[in-house]
């Protein structure tokens, strides 16, 4: 009898799945759930570290419910996509209020916290709860486009649709959390984005893909589109004590709640900055340097940085803006959720 889908890549992860993961150890909904957030859009060997800090500073769901944002999205500094760290901590904070620190354990609930979806939660789920859900992540998503040799992006609904009734059709009710991350494993692993390594599949007898030579062409990808380039002056700007000034972004946007340079309109002159800074900040300042333009990709925009190094002029380190503006030696800023960006310039500043 012909081993079905299930069985033959439960077989292949058996044998050569990941199975001592840092979150495969002591699997709590909160441990499951944290993995899941942080390894949107980034791979295992970048998240480990990041996870194994975080765990550390907080080792269950409430010590992260009680922390300040700050400390969160400091530990979150580099790992990108700062959205996730503020809907971990507020979902945190959800979870403590109206479920008395207990993780949620239905589908409708967990999927109602912020910055879940209906994957993530399965998948949260199924490998801390043992409960039956199919997921659909790109991992996923990428395996079931290649073995069925499924065209159009699946980005979109109506392929969507289709792809989660064949996760819904090939999800097994016996070892389920097994199959969940042998499936993420599968595409993580062997069915990669680039390069996959048919030849060690367990899939490849009848994976479609393989059978038409498409392993390149599948999943079809989103058709691209120029990403545009936005630019801005950031000013560094030191006191008489050697201090640097730093601003709290607005909760959300790009670097939502971090730390970072006061940020004026790009191509500002010196004339502009040094009004800027009489009107907003109350200070004479004197223009230094203007630095080369750093060039930082998002998603789905460039942004080119302008940086302008300039000196206040009197002594007194007072500002307007107390509560979302402060003075901070630059060697000293790393209880801050920084943007990369922002640690580089902050790193060149305490290097000159």
């Amino acid at each position: 009898m012909t081993k079905t889908f299930a069985q033959r890549l439960l077989r292949w992860f058996d044998q050569h799945g990941r199975h001592d993961l840092p979150w495969q150890r002591n699997q709590t909904p909160y441990r499951v759930w944290l993995s899941e957030i942080m390894l949107q859009q980034t791979q295992v060997t970048t998240v480990i570290p990041y996870f194994e800090r975080f765990t550390q500073r907080f080792p269950e769901l409430l010590a992260l419910a009680n922390a300040d944002q700050d400390e969160v999205l400091q530990l979150w500094t580099g790992l990108g996509y700062y959205a996730r760290a503020r809907n971990l901590h507020k979902a945190a904070r959800l979870i403590r209020d109206e479920y008395g620190g207990r993780f949620p354990d239905t589908l409708e609930e967990v999927v109602a916290l912020p910055g879940i979806g209906r994957s993530t939660a399965g998948a949260i789920l199924t490998l801390a709860c043992q409960q039956h859900h199919p997921i659909l992540d790109g991992n996923v998503k990428r395996v079931l486009c290649r073995y069925h040799a499924i065209d159009g992006w699946p980005g979109t609904r109506d392929i969507e649709k289709k792809l989660w009734q064949l996760a819904r059709q090939h999800t097994p009710t016996q070892r389920c959390g097994d199959y969940t991350q042998a499936i993420m494993d599968l595409g993580a692993t062997l069915c990669r984005r680039s390069q996959p390594a048919c030849e060690q599949c367990p899939m490849q007898s009848d994976c479609q893909a393989h059978a038409q030579n498409r392993q390149g062409e599948l999943p079809t990808p989103k058709a691209k589109k120029n990403i545009p380039v936005r630019a801005a002056t950031l000013l560094l700007l030191r006191n008489q004590r050697g201090e640097v000034l730093l601003q709290q972004r607005p909760p959300s946007g790009i670097w939502g709640g971090l730390w970072s340079f006061p940020e004026l309109p790009a191509a500002s002159s010196d004339r502009a900055i040094q009004q800027w800074s009489q009107h907003t900040l109350g200070h004479t300042i004197a223009i230094h340097q203007r630095w080369p333009t750093l060039r930082h990709t998002f998603s789905h925009f460039h942004l080119d940085i302008e940086p302008v190094v300039a000196q206040l002029k009197n002594s007194a380190p007072a500002i307007k803006e107390a509560d979302q503006s402060q003075w901070h030696p630059p060697e000293h800023t790393a209880r801050f959720g920084l943007a990369s960006p922002v640690k580089k310039l902050l790193s060149r500043l305490t290097e000159r």
